[in-house]
């Protein structure tokens, strides 16, 4: 019998055998019976780099641009672009499109006590008066042929033109002055003022200051000059100061109104001629002491005011006195106004 048994296993053994070696190509049986794929000789677990890398590999590049970079610059504005992606503005920002953070001071007096007698006319209009004028137009209207006298008559008695700088730089350091210095302004800014007193100016040698309201030359009213024309008087040697934005009067007013009123127009003077202006001409002539510290704080150097004088000093530089000039004076006034005193005040008043 057991015989017989062993002659089974062997037999069972032989069939498994035979059994096995039929399976499909590639697999194998798992103990439960399960086909599993057949593992290949040539596979591997972790893939090897094929040949298409190069032995050294090329850096990726970086999001840096390099130093030789140079973009195409704009109109107006040029840049240089650092590989640290930190751009560079190299264009220096002209003086007439960004006003003066910080004016020159007011120069240093040099300590001396001095006084001049400078007769500063005060113009307004420069044309004849229309037929319905009022009794104000009337006052300030000089007619050309009234004006060309004048010039006349103050180049034969051989007057020099100044301009308030002049002045100042006398009264606080000694520079000289002419023999017979006058100074020649116009308030307001009015279209005549180009049209007939500038053609006058040029032709018998006299320079003048024009004090501008700017508001109504941003408006564009005809009554009042353009900016162009301003930039062509400034080329030929008139001076422009303010005289506020729109004439208001300036007394007990707040510093934001002062700021607008005055700063601003003094801004949009040096935005358009590229020098920051020092003086101002008070609307009407009247102020108080709130403008005057305003003025400090704005390193203004001077005003001018429409009281009758025409001596000067180093400490009244922000009340300094004109000769008005009104309609139907020739030139004998004016010469006799060259001359006139002004009245004494009164103690008290």
């Amino acid at each position: 019998m057991a015989g017989f048994l062993g002659v089974l296993s062997v037999l069972g053994l032989v069939v498994f055998l035979l059994w096995a070696s039929g399976s499909p190509p590639g697999h194998t049986l798992a103990a439960s019976g399960t086909v599993l794929p057949k593992a290949s000789a040539t596979y591997t677990a972790t893939p090897t780099p094929t040949s298409t890398f190069p032995a050294t590999p090329t850096p990726t590049p970086t999001s840096s641009p390099t130093a030789t970079a140079t973009p195409s610059p704009l109109p107006g504005l040029t840049r240089t672009r650092t590989a640290s992606l930190t751009p560079s503005r190299t264009f220096t920002p002209s003086p007439t499109a960004t006003p003066t953070a910080t004016p020159t001071p007011l120069p240093t007096p040099d300590g001396s006590d001095r006084a001049h007698r400078v007769p500063i006319l005060m113009y307004h209009y420069l044309s004849e008066p229309p037929e319905d004028a009022d009794v104000y137009r009337l006052g300030l209207s000089t007619t050309p042929a009234e004006f060309e006298s004048h010039l006349a008559f103050l180049r034969a008695e051989g007057y020099t033109s100044i301009d308030l700088y002049h002045l100042l730089d006398a009264l606080t350091w000694g520079r000289p002055l002419p023999s017979r210095p006058i100074i020649i302004t116009f308030d307001d800014g009015y279209r005549d003022n180009y049209d007939n007193a500038f053609p006058l100016l040029l032709e018998y040698g006299f320079t003048a200051t024009f004090f501008v309201l700017t508001e109504p030359i941003d408006a564009g009213s005809e009554r009042y000059l353009t900016w162009r024309q301003v930039e062509q008087m400034a080329a030929a040697g008139m001076g422009f100061e303010p005289h506020t934005k729109n004439h208001p009067d300036l007394r007990q007013k707040s510093k934001a109104f002062l700021v607008w009123e005055i700063l601003g127009c003094a801004q949009t003077l040096e935005a358009r001629l590229g020098r920051y202006p020092r003086f101002l001409a008070y609307p009407s002539g009247v102020y108080d002491d709130r403008v005057i510290e305003f003025l400090h704080e704005i390193h203004f150097w001077g005003a001018v005011t429409t009281r009758f004088g025409a001596d000067h000093t180093w400490e009244g530089r922000f009340e300094l006195r004109r000769v008005r000039i009104s309609g139907g004076d020739d030139a004998a006034v004016l010469a006799a106004k060259l001359h006139w005193e002004p009245e004494p005040v009164p103690e008290g008043s």
